[in-house]
């Protein structure tokens, strides 16, 4: 390519203005917006988004479209809620559908509120959805959902009422070969707001600063294509001269890019805590001290749960005489790789996050999705493939209600809808779950890890083993029916589950079976016969010794 004609398209491409090209975005259209939390968020697009809107009042009655959620707690799509919530202002949104409104308390009460209509698909089939529409097809196919609040015999995904009545998102029940599958279906989008590290003059993205690739490609693909095609956007770091990026690293070529925007640095981080960290970065591997420099010491109710689940992933390695591929969800499953990394055990299991990076130490709460000293890192889609066609072993999942079946509630209270994240296709997919959580929530819970045992001092006040749960997000029929095996762990009980039911199998050293588990159920648990002591090794300070017993199992 000639040099003028490299000046002419970056010209047109690198934009000083962000207003003049965000200006094409029109009343009522379809926005998709890239991010995993901060990573790959445009935060800087999205906040001149709104103030373009504020100046002019337009674009209006924006139907917004995420992989996951662009933003963090006041960043992102969060500080564009507050922005909208302390205004009072009704009419920049007019729908939403994303996977995780976890880290916006106020996008959460303005769902309640009705202030647009809202939406919540699984991760991976979001991160489906766009690769599919790019390939020209209508949505995705998928068993992923049967059952559950997602199903259309259900809530079909819609989160409040205005999304039940105007339903701009499907989902339909359809039939193949006597099986059930669900199709789920949305507008495509007409404009795409991404981000990259670097683009160079003709507008190829790549993303060596960033902490994965997101769906990044998938929105930009699903934009173009026909019938209609659309407008991107890509928010990066810098421009480079054309030719100077290997081609390798080009995640989004050129040609799919129509706009380039240079944000500040501040609006282009790599994570909520993270600005820039090589090792975020992937650039740089490090030791294992630095890996586990940052990490929380001292033993309490959440880390005993996350010691637990390690515990099931070391009898993992022993029945598969191998290392295993595992998902840690967000929440006290993420605390597992903490666990992993002092036993070290990470070269035996083997940690994943949704984000798309495998090994090293997962990261939590506005972090999740970073893995300190990852040795590769897939797309989301290309990660969710490995979760729900079962290629992992196994996963940790998290859990806000389980009821006296088996079905688990992860995403929907009256007081919160976090939405599912990636729960729904990892637990469709994986062959071992091990729902992981405190056995009670709200104020008020005290407890004390001492000398081996566990002494809950005071609870806290709310259930969360109920007799129905508010919302169903994995089914139990479905679970027996794909012969999974399923835990659910607590760091006073762990249950199994059954075809009758939930069988409770361990109690916690110092815990009151009657006092401290079974009153505070609402329901009364299967109990074949005395449930056995969890291991009191999860209860004492000093390592469990794990990473002896897996060498041994370990068969040549």
């Amino acid at each position: 390519m000639s040099d003028s004609v490299v000046s002419l398209i970056a010209k047109k491409k690198i934009v000083t203005d962000p207003d003049f090209v965000l200006s094409q975005i029109k009343d009522g259209d379809v926005v998709a917006i890239s991010g995993f939390n901060e990573i790959t968020s445009p935060d800087y697009l999205i906040e001149r988004l709104y103030k373009l809107y504020l100046k002019t009042g337009h674009p209006r009655n924006l139907f917004i479209i995420s992989d996951t959620f662009p933003g963090t707690p006041g960043r992102g799509l969060d500080s564009l809620a507050q922005m909208m919530h302390k205004r009072g202002d009704r009419d920049f949104i007019r729908g939403m559908l994303v996977a995780f409104y976890g880290w916006s308390e106020t996008l959460q009460k303005m769902i309640k509120e009705e202030w647009f209509e809202a939406y919540a698909w699984s991760i991976g089939i979001l991160a489906y959805w766009f690769r599919e529409v790019g390939s020209g097809r209508p949505g995705v196919l998928t068993r992923v959902g049967l059952n559950t609040t997602a199903d259309p015999r259900y809530d079909g995904t819609a989160l409040n009422e205005t999304a039940k009545e105007r339903r701009t998102v499907k989902v339909q029940l359809l039939n193949i070969d006597g099986k059930e599958y669900l199709l789920y279906t949305a507008p495509k989008p007409k404009f795409a707001l991404i981000r990259g590290s670097t683009a160079d003059e003709i507008g190829n993205l790549s993303l060596e600063d960033e902490v994965a690739y997101g769906t990044v490609l998938n929105i930009a693909q699903a934009t173009k294509a026909m019938p209609e095609k659309g407008t991107v956007i890509a928010q990066v770091l810098r421009v480079a001269r054309f030719g100077s990026i290997n081609p390798k690293s080009v995640i989004v070529p050129g040609p799919l890019v129509d706009h380039v925007v240079v944000a500040p640095r501040e609006y282009h981080r790599q994570s909520h805590s993270f600005d820039y960290d090589p090792i975020v970065a992937g650039r740089v591997i490090p030791p294992t001290d630095v890996m586990t420099s940052q990490m929380e010491s001292g033993l309490d109710e959440r880390k005993v749960v996350a010691r637990r689940v390690a515990l099931e992933l070391a009898r993992l390695v022993e029945r598969y005489g191998r290392p295993v591929v595992v998902n840690l969800g967000v929440g006290i499953p993420a605390m597992v790789g903490e666990v992993a990394m002092e036993e070290d055990m990470q070269d035996l299991v083997v940690l994943t996050v949704e984000s798309g990076t495998w090994g090293g130490r997962p990261l939590y709460g506005p972090d999740f999705g970073v893995s300190i000293g990852a040795f590769a890192v897939l797309s989301v889609p290309d990660q969710f493939t490995m979760y729900e066609g079962g290629v992992i072993d196994a996963a940790s999942l998290g859990f806000m209600q389980i009821d006296r079946y088996g079905n688990v509630n992860s995403f929907f209270t009256e007081s919160k809808i976090p939405g599912p994240g990636g729960f729904p296709a990892i637990a469709s997919g994986a062959p071992d779950i091990y729902y992981a959580g405190l056995f009670t929530a709200g104020k008020g819970a005290k407890y004390e890890v001492a000398d081996g045992k566990l002494r809950i001092i005071s609870d806290g006040n709310i259930l969360k083993f109920v007799n129905k749960v508010d919302k169903v997000g994995c089914s139990s029929r479905v679970m027996i029916e794909n012969g999974k095996n399923v835990l659910y762990i607590t760091e006073r009980a762990v249950f199994r589950l059954t075809p009758e039911g939930l069988e409770l199998i361990e109690v916690a050293p110092g815990v009151d079976l009657e006092k401290d588990v079974l009153a505070k159920m609402e329901f009364k648990p299967i109990i074949k016969r005395e449930p056995e002591l969890m291991d009191p090794r999860i209860f004492t300070p000093k390592k469990m010794g794990l990473k002896e017993e897996l060498v041994k199992a370990i068969r040549v």
